[in-house]
C-alpha cells in the first residue's frame, strides 16, 4: 500500500510539473479533444476544372492561350470543396467558358486524348434561366463523375 501511495504521489507531482509550463488561460488539448480522422473518399479518376476568360484574350491570340487550370481535384470531398467555392456559371462573364476534364487532358482538340471530343452546349430557358443553367452544370458534372464514386456520397 505504501508503495501505490508513494507512485500515485510521485504521479501526481510529475503532473504538477507538466501543468506549471502551461501559462494560464492556455488551452491544452488532450487526445481525446482531437477528432477522429475523417476517411477521404477516392475518385476513380482525378479531374480538373479549367476556365478560360475572354477579357484576359490579346487581340488575334490563338485559341486557348487564355485557359488556366483551376484545380485538380482527386476525392469526392475534394470535389465538392471546390464547387461550393467556385463562382457558379450564371455568375461567369459573358463569353466565359468553364470546363470539367480528367486530369492530364487539356480542354483542347488539340490534345490526342480530347481529339474526337465534342462540346456541349446548353441554353437555359429564359424564365429562371440562370438558376437552371447552374443547375444543368451541377448534373452535367455529376453525371460525369457519377461512375467514379460521386453518386454514392451526395
Amino acid at each position: 500500500m505504501a508503495d501505490e501511495l508513494a507512485a500515485t504521489t510521485e504521479a501526481l507531482r510529475l503532473d504538477d510539473a507538466k501543468a506549471e509550463e502551461v501559462e494560464e488561460g492556455e488551452i491544452v488539448e488532450k487526445p481525446a479533444d482531437r477528432p477522429a480522422e475523417v476517411k477521404k473518399h477516392p475518385l476513380e479518376h482525378s479531374w480538373t476544372f479549367w476556365f478560360d476568360n475572354p477579357n484576359g484574350k490579346q487581340k488575334q491570340a490563338t485559341w486557348g492561350s487564355s485557359l488556366r487550370p483551376v484545380y485538380t481535384f482527386h476525392t469526392v470531398e475534394e470535389f465538392w470543396c471546390l464547387y461550393n467555392n467556385v463562382l457558379q456559371p450564371s455568375k461567369l462573364i459573358a463569353g466565359a467558358d468553364f470546363h470539367c476534364f480528367k486530369a492530364g487532358i487539356e480542354p483542347k482538340w488539340e490534345d490526342p486524348k480530347c481529339a474526337y471530343g465534342g462540346k456541349w452546349t446548353a441554353s437555359p430557358p429564359r424564365s429562371g434561366g440562370k438558376a437552371a443553367l447552374d443547375t444543368y452544370w451541377l448534373h452535367t458534372v455529376r453525371s460525369n463523375l457519377d461512375g467514379f464514386g460521386v453518386s454514392s456520397l451526395v
